[in-house]
């Protein structure tokens, strides 16, 4: 049997010249070079107005940024966290006004993006009216809301004299300002939880479907046993966005009861607050503090969400 040998290369043939190591590295981390000039540019936005307000929380500034101020330390985040007239009822109504707004977004969104899911005659329509509130902004829907729950010429109160029921105070009134301004967040962005739901839907499989039907399962264990652990991810998607968004509300509230959410904080949230004390009172080092302590509320929000959503993939 021949055997093969291997032949060497002629002496003065041309060799490829080996790579650089400085080039390997850039090939090997490409992705992150391209990627870095736009991480530093957000970084720097980020890092300086966050920094300059955890300055100013350690600081009794007031009147003017520019003004003189003494380091106080610690002492503005003693006085916050222990204010229970404004601060602590300002993070319950926040509290309140994510969950419950949340809840029923969710819960109405997933109700729509159903009966969306399957074709019908006039689909498309539907759809365009249900995404209509998206259209306008915040401020303007809270003034369309405002007139329309005027206590004494609004068309809320109107409506209820033709079914025989007295007028209600809606936004003036101290315990029914933060349930209206819920309904008017959940009027505003339902749409927005139909729309990611229903492309979560839409991109579902038929097969477990079928199989499920086939099996003689009714529309309920289908959602239940199929649908709803399928479709999961996305909703977790939905009440990661939705929630943090609704954790920062502030034109809405502002719009229909204006400073100080109300002549009695009805409706103020720690946004509100925090606004207040910083163009209303000047106190720029309290305002601080109270925005790095709604700062550190938002990532801890962030997290249990975020956890909550690789439990959902496993």
């Amino acid at each position: 049997m021949a055997t093969i040998t291997p032949t060497k290369a002629p002496r003065g043939a041309a060799t490829a010249p080996a790579t650089p190591g400085w080039l390997r590295w850039v090939d090997d981390h490409r992705k992150w070079l391209f990627a870095a000039p736009a991480m530093i540019f957000v970084a720097a936005l980020l890092v300086f107005p966050l920094a300059w307000t955890g300055y100013l929380s350690l600081t009794d500034a007031e009147g003017s940024v520019r003004a003189e101020s003494e380091f106080v330390g610690l002492g503005n985040y003693f006085d916050v966290l222990t204010d229970f007239e404004r601060f602590w009822p300002a993070v319950g109504r926040t509290a309140t006004f994510t969950v419950v707004a949340l809840l029923f977004e969710v819960v109405l969104g997933m109700a729509i993006a159903l009966l969306l899911w399957r074709p019908f005659k006039g689909q498309k329509w539907v759809r365009v009216a249900i995404l209509m509130p998206l259209v306008a902004t915040p401020v303007a829907v809270g003034m369309m809301w405002r007139l329309i729950f005027d206590p004494n010429i609004g068309l809320a109160n109107q409506v209820l004299g033709w079914v025989g029921i007295g007028p209600q105070p809606w936004l003036a009134g101290q315990y029914t300002a933060l349930p209206t301004t819920i309904f008017i967040d959940v009027w505003q962005w339902t749409p927005m939880v139909v729309l990611i739901l229903l492309a979560g839907l839409t991109s579902l499989s038929e097969e477990p479907q079928e199989a499920a039907r086939i099996d003689g399962a009714s529309n309920w264990q289908r959602f239940r046993h199929v649908t709803l652990p399928l479709l999961m991810p996305t909703l977790t998607v939905a009440i990661l966005l939705r929630g943090i968004d609704a954790l920062k509300t502030f034109d809405i509230l502002y719009a229909t009861k204006g400073r100080g959410g109300g002549s009695f904080h009805e409706v103020e949230t720690l946004n509100v607050y925090a606004y207040g004390l910083s163009f209303d009172y000047n106190e720029y080092g309290v305002s601080s503090t109270v925005l790095i302590l709604f700062f550190l509320i938002i990532i801890g929000a962030m997290w249990a969400l975020t956890a909550r959503r690789k439990e959902a993939k496993r």
